[in-house]
């Protein structure tokens, strides 16, 4: 019986463990398409930003509260601080340099931005899905503090044909 009561302890201080840097959660929204699709179900790390600084191209989650209610949003990193974002033309500019979009849905980027510098501690956010995602170019969303991040995607389990690290 020792053995079996020894067993479940580590079970659970395992289990809390690997929750206190692992969060499942499932995608309930279309504006990250196509990169991820509604009902993938990914892992974040928690404490990505504790050990490290946001990158470009991280997916991130973050809550956001509108009307009263609290949502959490899962958008990619645009720009990060002391960067210049402008936004014309459908283009995405970082320091002047036009920035990649072939991952985006449609390779367009609505809105205007001009010469806007992320400033410390916070992040500019998009969905993939542009057409239809609010993020940082919706007043509502604006740019998100850093310490706000819930956690950073780095792996999909479901579905299975997809299963790997996200990037």
């Amino acid at each position: 019986m020792k053995s079996i009561i020894k067993d479940i302890i580590i079970v659970v201080v395992l289990v809390g463990i690997i929750m206190f840097f692992v969060k499942p959660i499932i995608v309930k929204q279309t504006s990250m398409l196509p990169t991820l699709v509604e009902n993938d179900y990914l892992f974040l790390s928690r404490q990505a930003y504790t050990f490290g600084e946001p990158e470009r191209g991280d997916i991130v989650v973050f809550p956001h509260i509108e009307g009263g209610e609290k949502d959490l949003y899962i958008k990619r990193v645009i720009a990060l601080p002391g960067d210049i974002l402008d936004i014309h033309d459908g283009k995405v500019f970082i320091d002047g340099k036009e920035q990649d979009d072939s991952y985006t849905k449609d390779g367009f980027t609505e809105g205007e931005v001009e010469a806007l510098e992320i400033p410390d501690g916070k992040l500019f956010v998009m969905g993939d899905n542009r057409e239809v995602s609010i993020d940082s170019r919706d007043p509502s969303v604006g740019l998100v503090n850093i310490d706000d991040i819930t956690g950073v995607a780095f792996f999909r389990l479901f579905p299975f044909k997809k299963i790997g690290t996200i990037k």
